[in-house]
């Protein structure tokens, strides 16, 4: 048996929660700094080793993927929300699940919806004017709802529905944000917070009953994933609450990483004009008219600006696995059933990772110098995220949509406070002024 890891000093019950609940960003840069690659302390009551080696997120996510599986921590209100989706399913179930929706995200498939994404961006951006202050982060998420409903969905979600999934996003994300009382409180107890975010589910899961009545009735012929899963399901494979969770799984984490790479996209492009210039020249340079899949080969820098984006301000800011066994990590034994926590923010932000970790630097994309693993928005290994190649078409399409015309100026001068959830939103979301080019 291996010495147990440094870490902080816990409570009793709630462990080190309430430092973690009061600001995650600082208590996880502030656990690398003194503890090194791993530390251990209780987050409620889970004994949680947290890794901030790109070697030991190779181990974790690639070498030895048996070894760790999606957690139970969180269980009963994960499943309650995405059931046995792709991102919580294990096993063979998830493999055959996974087999079974690659098609809708075949490169030539993403190709060819490139058209259709950059014209929903367009469709957007019509209706902005000069001057007009808007909500980036709002306006992000309805332009990606839209194109994953069409995308994957194979239909139009429409103005009313979209804002019904936007009105319910809230109580959903409120229900993840770190906070002590829920190591005592449990998930079945009928609190005011806990009776929003089924009402919010209940609200979601009549969203997709309509849409998946709608595929039915037209017909089930397309190549999109929600014919996938209505053809399995008519076929015997899967059942109903299977297309549920698959759907409620596609619509939540198919829009929302890729509208918050953009939301700090334009922040960070805000705070540094220079940048913002070249990425300016670049789309001149490259698109005439509507952006295509053929300018993306051209478009470089806007691409990293999107890593940039993502290393910076990675959505998904933190990973959890659970360990099947006991497992030695960086000479210390990971008991069976402990939590392996893998926060990207820290990982990302670390300077023997990057140099001058904290600056906006596009550049350091065009010759990338960081250790292999030291940068994993999408995860990494067998379950890294099924649409990365997707959310980075779509992200380069609507950059260069909105770049094209609109710069974006932020209204607040103050730093940009963070609220952490299932990902990661600006604490009061993301005004921004609209200035036409």
């Amino acid at each position: 048996m291996h010495p147990k890891p440094p870490g902080p000093n816990n409570f009793p019950i709630v462990g080190t929660t309430p430092y973690y609940s009061r600001d995650p960003f600082r208590f996880m840069e502030a656990v690398r700094d003194a503890y090194g690659d791993v530390a251990t302390f209780d987050l409620g009551p889970n004994e949680t080793y947290m890794i901030s080696s790109p070697e030991l997120v190779q181990q974790v996510l690639v070498s030895d993927p048996e070894r760790f599986r999606k957690p139970k921590f969180q269980s009963d209100a994960m499943e309650e929300l995405l059931g046995n989706g792709l991102l919580l399913s294990e096993g063979e179930f998830w493999r055959e699940m996974r087999q079974l929706a690659q098609p809708a995200f075949a490169p030539d498939r993403i190709d060819e919806l490139t058209e259709m994404m950059a014209t929903r961006a367009e469709s957007l951006v019509n209706d902005w004017n000069d001057g007009d202050v808007r909500d980036i982060e709002v306006e992000m998420a309805t332009v990606t709802v839209e194109i994953i409903v069409d995308a994957m969905f194979g239909t139009e979600i429409g103005p009313d529905r979209t804002r019904i999934v936007q009105e319910n996003l809230e109580p959903l994300g409120r229900r993840f944000e770190p906070d002590p009382r829920r190591a005592i409180v449990p998930d079945w107890l009928p609190t005011e917070e806990n009776r929003q975010y089924r009402a919010a589910i209940e609200t979601l899961e009549g969203v997709i009953d309509d849409v998946v009545a709608e595929r039915t009735d037209e017909g089930l012929d397309g190549d999109d994933l929600l014919s996938i899963l209505l053809r399995a399901r008519d076929e015997g494979r899967i059942d109903d609450t299977q297309v549920r969770d698959e759907a409620m799984t596609m619509l939540l984490a198919g829009h929302d990483t890729t509208a918050l790479t953009l939301t700090y996209a334009f922040y960070l492009l805000s705070e540094n004009p220079e940048a913002e210039a070249r990425l300016h020249a670049e789309i001149d340079d490259v698109i005439d008219g509507k952006p295509g899949m053929a300018d993306i080969p051209r478009l470089s820098y806007t691409r990293w600006v999107l890593d940039e984006a993502m290393r910076l301000y990675p959505p998904v800011y933190t990973m959890f696995r659970q360990a099947t066994e006991d497992v030695e990590l960086g000479g210390y034994t990971v008991p069976e059933d402990a939590l392996v926590m893998l926060p990207q923010w820290a990982i990302h932000r670390d300077p023997a990772n990057f140099e001058d970790p904290e600056a906006f630097r596009p550049e350091r994309w065009e010759s990338p110098s960081n250790p292999q693993f030291s940068y994993f928005p999408f995860g990494a290994g067998p379950r890294s995220c099924i649409g990365k190649r997707f959310s980075l078409v779509e992200a380069t399409m609507v950059l260069a949509a909105v770049a094209k015309r609109f710069s974006l100026d932020r209204v607040d001068d103050g730093p940009l406070d963070l609220r952490g959830s299932l990902t990661m939103h600006p604490a009061d979301g993301m005004e921004m002024r609209i200035e036409r080019r």
